[in-house]
């Protein structure tokens, strides 16, 4: 298999690593860098288990959402790339995390990295989502244990704290 150096930037901090050209992003970040926080899932981009954010400046906030699963990590070179583990700052928990705890969203925990992160990106886009939004938002992303409801109030009540800017 062919190799290639990368340098990947995850959560801010730079990885100079060589990959082979069929891993994909979720495989390096979890097997090569050790960042479990990233899950792994179906492999097929089914369940948003592995969603990341990735640096794009061709949206609005900059940022793009992907399933890791689906991308190759060979595109993702020089590429800034957030997983669940990068939101918490300085020992604090972003508001969407914040919120997942509050509100009993995490359950399994299984699906929360992806789910926080889809809820982060439909929060970013507009902080004042409304249930229907968030609902439509987070389709691809699948959770197992909660039935959702936790996970849209969750949602609701860290776009409160969003748009509130605090």
């Amino acid at each position: 298999m062919k190799k290639r150096a990368i340098t990947l930037f995850i959560n801010g901090d730079e990885y100079n690593i060589t990959v082979d050209a069929d891993e994909t992003l979720t495989q390096v970040i979890r097997n090569q860098l050790n960042l479990t926080d990233l899950k792994h899932c179906c492999g097929r981009g089914e369940c948003g288990a592995c969603t990341v954010q990735v640096e794009d400046d061709r949206y609005p906030t900059g940022k793009k959402i992907i399933n890791s699963c689906l991308s190759l990590a060979a595109m993702m070179d020089g590429k800034r790339i957030y997983t669940v583990g990068g939101l918490e700052k300085g020992g604090t928990l972003h508001p969407v995390q914040e919120a997942f705890v509050e509100q009993g969203a995490v359950q399994c925990g299984f699906c929360s990295g992806g789910m926080i992160m889809k809820t982060v990106d439909i929060l970013e886009n507009n902080a004042k989502a409304g249930e229907a939004e968030i609902r439509e938002g987070l389709e691809g992303n699948i959770c197992r244990c909660t039935g959702y409801t936790k996970i849209v109030e969750a949602a609701k009540q860290a776009g409160k704290v969003m748009a509130a800017g605090k």
